[in-house]
């Protein structure tokens, strides 16, 4: 993960060097040849992608690619939002992220929770078909990712009612989601408070631009709003449907994805299907991405 960038721009070299004597081990082995055991560990994935993200980032940066105007991020990604904004340091970044997801991990002992996707339904049927089957327990939207696409997480109990409950309503399809904690849910407030203290030691400058938030679907122009929307985003929706339909209507038309895949790159598709869409997870994608931006 990541190895061919690295390989092929010192500036993402740099990163991953930088990720090691951060962390004070050898991230960059796992990404280039760890396993899938060693990845999927919530508290190397987190800082793992981080580092691909920003490493993509250097890499189009020191290419001549275009500045950004605005940075944004699902879940994970807001911290590499802050990182090209210049509200976080690389260093703190990485060092928090894996932090965050050991107290992710640890919030919700294994097997009680659960996440889902429920496909073909609107965030307003979700929310009614969470709220008829929780009894008692939690279960509510986690991430609002495109029309028809709404992933849910909480109990595992009430995560598997609401997946049964799905199709009745209308839903094309219902499914659980390999995942290791119930992210983005109430359950995640212990978390949340763990990271509030983490947060609270490490410097927020004001972002170099504007980063627009999971938790408000708005823009964040000072360190200390960046800090709380980081705070509240751990236990609380994603709404990353309304984050791109807010950039694209405050008038960004061309969205560069930075990290391992596309998923978030066919996410924005769906949402604006007038916008320009890049993704760069690779040396390939990161010189297709170039050549388009210049014509």
């Amino acid at each position: 993960m990541g190895k061919d960038l690295a390989d092929a721009e010192p500036a993402a070299a740099a990163i991953f060097s930088r990720a090691d004597g951060a962390l004070g081990f050898g991230l960059t082995a796992t990404c280039f040849a760890g396993s899938e055991a060693d990845l999927v560990r919530t508290e190397i994935t987190q800082p793992a992608i981080l580092t691909v993200a920003v490493a993509a980032f250097r890499a189009f940066e020191a290419r001549g690619g275009p500045p950004p105007v605005a940075a944004a991020g699902h879940s994970l990604g807001e911290y590499a939002a802050h990182v090209v904004a210049n509200t976080l340091s690389f260093e703190d970044a990485v060092r928090i992220v894996r932090e965050r997801g050991r107290f992710m991990q640890e919030a919700v002992p294994e097997g009680i929770g659960a996440m889902a996707a429920i496909l073909g339904l609107d965030i307003a049927a979700v929310e009614r078909i969470c709220a008829e089957v929780a009894s008692g327990e939690i279960v509510s939207p986690a991430n609002a990712n495109g029309p028809g696409q709404v992933v849910i997480a909480g109990h595992a109990g009430a995560v598997r009612r609401a997946c049964e409950a799905a199709p009745a309503a209308g839903a094309k399809r219902a499914l659980l989601l390999p995942v290791s904690a119930p992210f983005h849910c109430a359950l995640m407030e212990p978390a949340a408070e763990r990271l509030a203290t983490v947060l609270a030691s490490v410097t927020f400058c004001d972002p170099s631009i504007p980063v627009y938030t999971n938790v408000d679907a708005a823009p964040v122009r000072r360190g200390q709003d960046a800090r709380d929307g980081l705070v509240r985003q751990v236990a609380s929706m994603v709404q990353w449907e309304d984050e791109i339909q807010r950039m694209a209507d405050d008038g960004i038309d061309t969205f560069v994805e930075f990290g391992p895949g596309r998923v978030l790159a066919g996410l924005v598709r769906r949402i604006r299907k007038d916008a320009r869409v890049h993704s760069v997870s690779d040396a390939a994608g990161l010189a297709a991405a170039l050549d388009a931006l210049e014509s």
